[in-house]
């Protein structure tokens, strides 16, 4: 279910483009949301609180005189970053609480997504996991500098340092993604092939095709959230993962699989009396899965009815 935050920022961005009436800020914000969104999502790799985020900066940008703006984008994306920063903080709170491993919330993307390689990687579950691993301030650094090609004054300014800092932080940042992001861009024609493996296992019961492409420390993380059932910390190491796929495709109905594009990327999803239960996403390193995310938690899943925009 979309959240109440979320349904108030559409509902505005609908009267302003349906009714025909001249709103200058309305506007504005509307023209942007889908970047404004994507910044939110990246810096927080939750979709509910990124809306939530939106609806923030929209009653923060109605009061502004915008006669006193210079650069607009520039603005409505330091409002956003600053308040995806609170949100970020206590989001890591509630993280400390959760039951198994938190995996980001996973979106139902449209094709033009993944024709942004930049985009695409940014927001893949591997990526937004390796994001997790970031203080807040250098991942807000990070995303608005390699993502997004803010220059460092704009986001002094959204992170509140000096731009000297923050080329410090940035470096940091990046330092930090490139020890543990995936190796090189993996086509979209390799993770599909490593789905189609999943999905034969799926279908026949011979995971050996499956098996042949599990790197040796293949990690496997299940998201449930305490809702539903899922491993309750990672699995790690082609012998274990190995059994544990071999166990739960004994029980799963090949059928109800499908192929999907989750953020950015080839997905596959599961769903059951018609329901989304389970999505899984994939990383690969040199030909190899190197990891499995399967986010279970419904909360998680409202964002897989309906393609989310995103935009840089």
């Amino acid at each position: 279910m979309k959240s109440e935050c979320s349904g108030r920022t559409e509902d505005t961005a609908g009267r302003a483009a349906g009714s025909g009436r001249t709103d200058p800020a309305t506007e504005v914000f509307v023209a942007h949301r889908n970047l404004l969104f994507t910044v939110a999502y990246e810096m927080l790799g939750s979709a509910a609180d990124a809306e939530d985020v939106l609806q923030e900066t929209w009653l923060r940008w109605a009061g502004v005189d915008l006669g006193t703006v210079r650069n607009r984008r520039a603005y409505l994306v330091r409002i956003t970053t600053r308040q995806a920063l609170t949100r970020l903080r206590t989001l890591g709170r509630r993280k400390e609480s959760y039951v198994g491993p938190w995996l980001p919330e996973p979106l139902l993307t449209a094709p033009d997504v993944a024709e942004d390689v930049e985009l695409a990687d940014s927001v893949s579950m591997a990526m937004m996991l390796v994001l997790e691993t970031l203080a807040p301030t250098e991942r807000a650094v990070f995303v608005l500098r390699e993502v997004f090609d803010l220059g460092y004054d704009e986001i002094a300014e959204a992170v509140d340092k000096s731009p000297a800092a923050v080329r410090q932080i940035a470096h940091r940042a990046r330092s930090h993604v490139a020890a543990r992001r995936p190796r090189g861009v993996v086509s979209p024609a390799v993770t599909r092939d490593a789905l189609d493996a999943f999905h034969r296992a799926a279908g026949t019961g011979d995971l050996q095709g499956l098996l042949d492409i599990l790197a040796p420390d293949v990690v496997f993380m299940g998201d449930g959230g305490g809702i539903k059932q899922a491993v309750l910390r990672p699995v790690v190491g082609a012998d274990k993962v190995g059994r544990l796929l071999a166990a739960g495709l004994g029980r799963m109905d090949a059928s109800s699989l499908r192929p999907v594009e989750v953020n950015g990327h080839p997905a596959l999803v599961l769903r059951i009396d018609g329901e989304v239960d389970t999505v899984v996403a994939m990383r690969l390193d040199d030909g190899l899965i190197t990891g499995f995310y399967a986010v279970r938690n419904p909360e998680k899943l409202s964002h897989m009815q309906r393609e989310t925009a995103l935009r840089r």
